[in-house]
Order: structure tokens, then C-alpha cells, then sequence
């Protein structure tokens, strides 16, 4: 602590010292009045950086992208005005289980004093004070206002412990003062997650019955979500996967819960814009081992079709059949069945596995065939097709991070083999058009790797102030921008004949864009900047991204307007 001798102690400085012991080395902030007594303290702190966004959904997305890939993020954040703009961010923060710290201030015991005697309305309130937190207890897993600092280190102990158990955001605030009230300094003993222990009852009835299941089927495989990832758990899926000698696939969110090299990965199961290989796997298992999967609207055929077949073992529940269990927990279960599998001389597949499949390359048998004689036109297709096999070639894989908001690019890279763990961020369950570039801050600084952004035109154009975040503060992210100039993926779920060609058939106005020069907005942010229009373009373009550079570089990818990727056609005629 900086000048630690001639400084008071403070609640402040009790929760930053809290997140410096579990490795938050940086903090997503947007100044106000209100939270000032928390900014001064955190611009003095050693040990934390604070990172000064140009907006909230900038901040709230970096952090939670930050706290996908760190374990545990913090972003600082203005009573009402700002906590409002940012609630979108933290929603999808909940819905995806990040563990994002929302920390803020609200008027004082004076101003409430003052406002009730006469009547006055605060500036950034509503009228209800308590408007904040009653808002943030629907996307957060515990919610406080602490009007004083008595009781203030077991309330935030047990904030960022909910946080740290659940993988979902919370809520702090204090009145304005509290948070230079003087404080006692926690112990040097850093905050762990609750485990929570199944009945032991109620695990063997289940495990019972999911053997049975699994060991009769002809064909089972496992679908792994991202609550694997979140809850630490990938090194026991890996080993249940090799005891058990199943194939697996995961879901979109669940990407890369596991590094994708492994031999019995088959590919990721994104429904209809999977590979047509792997659909054909899933779609023919008779007994599907899902476990901490987020089951979304994009899997209404699995659910529809696989009910009966499937085992679905969360934080939220455990159920196998159309049985159900109370107090059985994702880690516990997982254990039990690698014990059966480690015990059991009878299981067929530990004898004789599979072969994990070899696939046809998925790129250009899914670009748009209205293509097909102009083999120089970038399709969303040809574009992954060149950057991973880029990637590839140079060995960078292992090196970069991708991150995605829902569009044509999330669901075209979820065909993608090889990446490593942890680097598929994506909003694919909350499906926030524009998270991709704000995250790619929070995705860089959280796991040192360098960010790969895949942004929509329209994405893109919803959080562009992004770009000068990572221009203020030498993050060498590369953004590409996929320019056809159209919502494409709003079009997808309106209407499809729109993508057809001729004049006839044309995007709704709603999904038309701004025409925006990328070149222009990139020089006056202060950040590189590239183009390519065809394939030779491009293969030029990512030589260019192996240069050294200490600044982000902003790389417009000229698409066609009507480019209609075959996984989106797919999803579009479900």
C-alpha cells in the first residue's frame, strides 16, 4: 500500500485487497461523484491497474470477459447512471456465469437526511434510492448497500465468496462516505468458493441410473457446457473421458472447455451450424452424458428429441431420464462416474473406444455457393478458413484468444478445431450483438494472450469506443471487422430470401447500416489499421499481424452483403 504508514485503512481498501489475494490485477472503472472515496482509494492502491473505459457496456463487457479468463473481474461503476447502462453487460454476465464484482456508491446518509426533510431529488436517482440494488438482485447472485462500515468485511467476504461459489456476478455498493470510513485489514488468507456436497443418498440413486443408461446404450457421447470450465472442473472431464473412452462435443458457450486437441474431440455441437458430421454423431447417440451444459433455445431439437436419452448433470440440476434428484452436485457426480468407470470390467467402450472421426474440412463445403466462381470474394467461410490455417501454420494458437457476440462469425467459428483451452469467448447464450469488442480488453489483460475479436459491422459500430480503450492503455488486440454492411444475422431470423440474388430480393431497412470509413475511425483513435477486399488481401493482411506492435490494429474484412454462410442458412430454415 502506497504511503501505508500516514494512511487510514479503509472499506475500499478492504476490497481491493480482497481481489488483489485472487489475482485481480486490474479493475474496469467509470468515475463519478458518488464513488469517489473507492476510485481515489483504488488510483493509490499498489498491486491493482486501474483500467479507465470510455463507456459501461466497454467496462462491464471487458469484465466480464476478465473474469471468464482470471477467475474472478471488478468493475467500478457510478449510482444509477452508470449501474444502468451497464446492467445489460452484467445480465449476460449472469446467464453465461462469469464472476463479475459490480461495485458502486449511492447518495449518503446526509443526502437522504436532506432529500426527506425537503423533498429533493439526488442527481442519478430515480426517487427510490434503493433502485440499484433491487435491479441488480435479478442478474446477481447477492446484492448489498452498505449504509455503514460496521460489518462492512464480513458482508464483502461473503459478496465476493458468492461470486467466487456461483461464478455470477454480485452487487456491492456503499453510501457515499462508507467506502473512506476506516476499516480492520482482512487476514492474509485469500476467499475460497463454498463446495457444496451432494446427498449421498440421492448421488448414488442417480449414478445408479445414469450407469444403467450409459452401459446399455450402443452409442453414448458427452456434451460438456461451460459451468465445466467455470467451476474448475476440466481436468476431472478429461479424465472421465479417457476412463471412460467416450467421444465428446460441447456446446457453443461451452467451446474450448477442454484444449480442442485432444483425440476424442469430435467437433463443437452448435445444432444446425455445426459441421454436418458431427450433427450426424449427436443426432444418432442413444444416450447423451450432459454435463454443466446451458441448454438454450438453440438446442430445441437436442431437448425435443434426446430427452428420454439424455443425463444432464448442473449446478442446477441433475437428472437422467425423466428422473430427477435433489442435492446431487455437478463435482460429485462427475467423481462418482469415474470411479464406476475405473472399477467397472464390463463397460465396452473402456475395452474397444472409438476413434475420434476424421472430418472433411468444414470451410468451403459451407461457403455460399453463389461464390463458388469467384474464388478471390471473402465469405465469412473462406475468411476462418484462411485465419485458421494462418494461425495454425505459424503455431499461434496456442497464443491468441478469440472473442465473439452473436453473428454469422460466432456460429461459423464454432466449426473451428484445435484451439486451445479457454480462448472461445462468446455470447452465445445471452446473444449480445456488440460484447465481442468490449470483451476483447478484459480477454487480453485475463489471460495474457493476445485478443483475435471476430465483430460484426453492427456489433462493432454499438461499442467502436472500445478501440480507443485498448489504444489508451497498448493492448495490441487485433479487431476484425466482417463488412457487409447489414445486420446479416438479424436478416437470417427475418427473412431468407433477402439473401438471394438479384434486385428483387433486398434487407429489411432496419438491418441496412451506416457506411462508416474504418481506415478514418481507426487513425483517430490512434490504433493500426488494415483492409483486405479479396483473398490475396487477406493472406497479406495476416502476414502484416506477425509485426511486432504495442497498439491495437483494426482490420476491416470487406464481405458481400448477401454472403449467407450454409450454417446460417441451416439455422434459418429450422
Amino acid at each position: 500500500m502506497k504511503d501505508q504508514k500516514t494512511k487510514v485503512f479503509t472499506v475500499a481498501d478492504y476490497l481491493l485487497t480482497r481481489l488483489k489475494q485472487l489475482n485481480v490485477t486490474e479493475v474496469f472503472q467509470i468515475p463519478g461523484d458518488y464513488v469517489k472515496h473507492f476510485t481515489q482509494a483504488l488510483e493509490d492502491f499498489d498491486g491493482i491497474k486501474t483500467i479507465g473505459t470510455t463507456n459501461e457496456l466497454d467496462a462491464s463487457y471487458a469484465a466480464d470477459a476478465y473474469g471468464r479468463t482470471r477467475g474472478l473481474a471488478a468493475v467500478s461503476l457510478q449510482y444509477g447512471v452508470s449501474t444502468f447502462s451497464a446492467l445489460n453487460a452484467i445480465a449476460g454476465a449472469y446467464v453465461e456465469r462469469s464472476p463479475v464484482i459490480v461495485i458502486s456508491a449511492a447518495p449518503g446518509a446526509d443526502a437522504r437526511q436532506i432529500g426527506s426533510m425537503y423533498n429533493v431529488l439526488f442527481h442519478h436517482s430515480t426517487g427510490n434510492l434503493n433502485a440499484d440494488q433491487e435491479i441488480f438482485e435479478r442478474v446477481t447472485v447477492a446484492a448489498e448497500t452498505l449504509s455503514t462500515s460496521a460489518g462492512a468485511p464480513e458482508k464483502i467476504d461473503n459478496l465476493i465468496i458468492a461470486a467466487l461459489t456461483h461464478q455470477r456476478p454480485v452487487y456491492i455498493a456503499c453510501y457515499k462516505e462508507v467506502w473512506g470510513e476506516p476499516c480492520p485489514e482482512p487476514s492474509n488468507v485469500k476467499l475460497k468458493p463454498i463446495v457444496p456436497k451432494s446427498v449421498p443418498a440421492d448421488l448414488n440413486n442417480a449414478v445408479e441410473q445414469a450407469w444403467t443408461q450409459i452401459t446399455q446404450a450402443k452409442s453414448p457421447i458427452i456434451l460438456a457446457g461451460v459451468e465445466i470450465l467455470r467451476h474448475g472442473l476440466s481436468k476431472k472431464l478429461d479424465e472421465l473421458i479417457k476412463e471412460s473412452g467416450m467421444l465428446y462435443t460441447t456446446t457453443s458457450l461451452g467451446k474450448t472447455v477442454l484444449d480442442e486437441k485432444g483425440e476424442k474431440f469430435i467437433g463443437t455441437y452448435s445444432d444446425q451450424a455445426s459441421i454436418p458430421e458431427v450433427l450426424k454423431i449427436v443426432e444418432a447417440s442413444d444416450c447423451i452424458l450432459s454435463l454443466g451444459t446451458i441448454i438454450t433455445d438453440d438446442y430445441l431439437w437436442l431437448v425435443e428429441n434426446k430427452f428420454a436419452n439424455m443425463i444432464q448433470s448442473t449446478t442446477q440440476e441433475m437428472r437422467v431420464g425423466y428422473f430427477t434428484y435433489q442435492g446431487v452436485t455437478l463435482n460429485d457426480f462427475i467423481d462418482a462416474l469415474i470411479d464406476r468407470f475405473k472399477t467397472s470390467k464390463a463397460y465396452p467402450l473402456k475395452a474397444k473406444a472409438p476413434a475420434q472421426p476424421k472430418f472433411p474440412e468444414p470451410w468451403s463445403s459451407n461457403s455460399d455457393p453463389k461464390y463458388n466462381k469467384s474464388p478471390e470474394v471473402i465469405t465469412f467461410n473462406r475468411f476462418f478458413e484462411q485465419a485458421t490455417s494462418f494461425l495454425q501454420k505459424n503455431k499461434m494458437m496456442d497464443d491468441i484468444i478469440m472473442t465473439f457476440g452473436v453473428s454469422s462469425s460466432m456460429y461459423v467459428a464454432t466449426n473451428i478445431y484445435g484451439m486451445s483451452q479457454n480462448t472461445y469467448i462468446s455470447s452465445a447464450a445471452w446473444q449480445c450483438i456488440g460484447f465481442e469488442t468490449g470483451a476483447a480488453s478484459g480477454a487480453q489483460l485475463g489471460s495474457g494472450k493476445q485478443a483475435w475479436t471476430v465483430a460484426g459491422d453492427g456489433g462493432f459500430m454499438m461499442v467502436a469506443q472500445s478501440l480507443s480503450t485498448l489504444v489508451k492503455y497498448n493492448i495490441n488486440a487485433v479487431i476484425f471487422v466482417m463488412n457487409n454492411g447489414v445486420y446479416a444475422i438479424e436478416q437470417v431470423f427475418v427473412d431468407l430470401d433477402a439473401f438471394k440474388a438479384g434486385p428483387k430480393h433486398k434487407f429489411d431497412q432496419f438491418d441496412i447500416l451506416g457506411k462508416w470509413d474504418y481506415q478514418a475511425l481507426a487513425k483517430a483513435f490512434g490504433a493500426n489499421s488494415l483492409r483486405a477486399e479479396t483473398i490475396t488481401e487477406l493472406k497479406q493482411v495476416l502476414n502484416q499481424l506477425k509485426k511486432k506492435t504495442n497498439l491495437p490494429t483494426l482490420v476491416e474484412i470487406i464481405i458481400p452483403e448477401k454472403d449467407l454462410a450454409q450454417q446460417m442458412s441451416r439455422i434459418g430454415n429450422e
